[in-house]
């Protein structure tokens, strides 16, 4: 298969490096000039995409961040490039998109548990727009287009967990996150070219919820640094996130502790 990823970063070059590895053809798009030898690199604005000269495109994946996470960025990035990739890949077979969106979109706040079957309600700007974007995917690509939802991607640094383990005396509250391993979210999205059956949407998160404040604790227990306390604990915030549909795909984590994680991520700092 021709695979395009529209966006390339961190994620998007795990993807394409292990699609290169099973025989298929990658082309990206960026802003900046990009070396990976396994792939056909171009420099284009998502707003202006020309996409005349490829050869037949059979998937897409859209890895797109804003420079900023403002309102304006949001909208910009998301929203207004939907239309203008839709028209440059008109001409082309398109079999599958996969659009990485957030679990931004739900917009719980007090600790629910949210898994892919709960209603989807935003409640803060970007959390509509992303919603926003998502919609105008499944509008223009009904059967094609696959939503990801991603929670608390980790993997690369442990530099602002420490920062925050040393910024941080007092916490607010009882805040539940999810977090997932970008190797096992670029593993997902490389693992929905060999399925036969997709669902419309996957969260993709470990299943391990954290009150956030037991993350930073433990790494400045890690660090030696004093201990946090927690101003009002029986103040719930956040949500507890559960990838049904990524589990019932078959799907395999490789990172289901985030603490042994940021341990070796730690360990590697030290030397």
């Amino acid at each position: 298969m021709h695979i395009v990823f529209i966006g390339y970063g961190k994620t998007s070059q795990r993807v394409a490096k292990q699609l290169f590895a099973q025989g298929h053809q990658i082309s990206t798009i960026s802003r900046s000039p990009k070396t990976d030898p396994f792939a056909q690199h171009y420099v284009q604005d998502v707003h202006h995409l020309d996409l005349s000269t490829f050869a037949p495109i059979d998937w897409v994946y859209v890895l797109l961040s804003p420079e900023q996470s403002s309102v304006e960025g949001y909208q910009q990035t998301y929203v207004d490039s939907v239309a203008p990739i839709v028209a440059a890949l008109a001409s082309h077979p398109v079999k599958k998109i996969i659009v990485v969106s957030s679990t931004r979109v739900y917009g719980e706040d007090a600790g629910q548990i949210i898994d892919d079957d709960s209603p989807i309600q935003p409640s803060d700007a970007q959390g509509h727009l992303l919603r926003k974007m998502e919609l105008r995917w499944q509008q223009a690509y009904p059967e094609q287009s696959i939503i990801i939802r991603p929670s608390g991607i980790y993997g690369d640094s442990v530099a602002r967990m420490c920062k925050l383990a040393q910024n941080t005396s007092i916490y607010p509250n009882t805040h539940w996150s999810n977090r997932i391993h970008v190797d096992d979210l670029a593993g997902f999205l490389a693992y929905l070219t060999q399925l036969q059956q997709h669902q419309p949407s996957y969260i993709v998160t470990n299943p391990q919820p954290i009150p956030l404040h037991e993350v930073i604790a433990w790494f400045q227990q890690q660090l030696a640094l004093p201990r946090l306390t927690v101003a009002h604990p029986e103040q719930i915030s956040g949500k507890c996130l559960y990838a049904t549909h990524l589990q019932q795909s078959g799907f395999q984590l490789q990172h289901a502790d985030c603490f042994q994680d940021y341990a070796a991520l730690l360990a590697q700092q030290s030397h």
